[in-house]
């Protein structure tokens, strides 16, 4: 069977993938302890999110930019701040590496995720650095690195964490995806295939960290320094683009998402986003923990 014709013969659900509408002209994403708000315009396109669980082998980070790959973790409690920080940077780091044949990997920090109540997850709302916390579900077609601060982060990042470095060749960011909430999930993560998506597609959403999310006037104003904050990259809807997931993922598994890969042969980046599935009955909050990391290739 030719790949395409694998690709069509898998089950597949209907869904609403949110993008950001055309004209949407300042876009920018304030978030805060357990908000997190877009001033940009969106709307929503009802797609087909094929379902790659009966062909999970058939998928590579180099070709769609993303892959699912067993992984037990020895973290007992994700929701457990001190012992994700203990236990999981490690554990991570050894899964990148293997996964993309990396010399060495940084860690970005981590952020748990959930679509049920955030209220027991409140955290005092002064000096709020978006690491390390519970947040909603991010709901938009976006890929958490623009490619326009890609290189001047990667640079930092190895300054930072490798002081001793000789230098690298190639560098990927990326997410370690996993879901820890018993299946199914009311709200799973969407990949698009990154050969869907044209080079030149994106626009880049900054990103401010405050402890407590401003008035519209204020996040619509004039940001100083506003090319030197972190950015991620948001897309327009395209018929073109290809969405999968992987329905009832359990805590024993992982999908590694390719942000941004300086090898242009390779896979660019894959669109990503949560959205509601209404295929299974008496599907459950979705919990889960992402890690971004830097695999460098020295």
């Amino acid at each position: 069977m030719s790949a395409a014709n694998l690709e069509d013969s898998v089950r597949s659900v209907d869904a609403e993938i949110v993008y950001v509408a055309p004209g949407s002209f300042i876009n920018r994403r304030f978030v805060a302890p357990g908000v997190e708000h877009n001033t940009g315009r969106y709307e929503a396109h009802v797609v087909k999110v094929r379902d790659g669980r009966s062909i999970a082998g058939h998928f590579t980070l180099d070709a769609h930019g993303f892959v699912l790959t067993p992984h037990r973790s020895a973290v007992a409690n994700f929701f457990d701040k001190d012992e994700v920080d203990a236990v999981y940077p490690a554990e991570v780091a050894d899964a990148v590496r293997a996964l993309t044949g990396a010399t060495r990997v940084a860690p970005l920090g981590w952020m748990a995720r959930t679509s049920g109540d955030l209220s027991q997850f409140q955290r005092p709302a002064t000096g709020y650095t978006h690491r390390g916390g519970v947040q909603p579900p991010a709901g938009e077609a976006h890929v958490d690195t623009a490619p326009d601060r890609a290189d001047r982060m990667a640079r930092a990042t190895y300054e930072r964490a490798f002081p001793d470095g000789k230098g690298y060749s190639r560098y990927i960011f990326s997410s370690f995806w996993r879901a820890f909430s018993e299946p199914p999930q009311d709200m799973p993560l969407a990949v698009c295939d990154a050969r869907s998506v044209r080079l030149d597609e994106g626009t880049t959403n900054t990103m401010f960290v405050v402890d407590q999310l401003p008035d519209e006037a204020t996040m619509l104003g004039e940001m100083p320094n506003e090319d030197q904050v972190p950015g991620a990259a948001i897309f327009h809807f395209s018929p073109a683009h290809r969405w999968w997931y992987f329905s009832n993922m359990t805590r024993d598994e992982a999908l590694l998402v390719k942000f941004h890969d300086s090898d242009r042969s390779k896979a660019l980046r894959t669109p990503h986003t949560a959205f509601r599935d209404t295929s299974f009955a008496h599907a459950k909050p979705r919990s889960s923990i992402e890690f971004r990391t830097v695999a460098y290739f020295e």
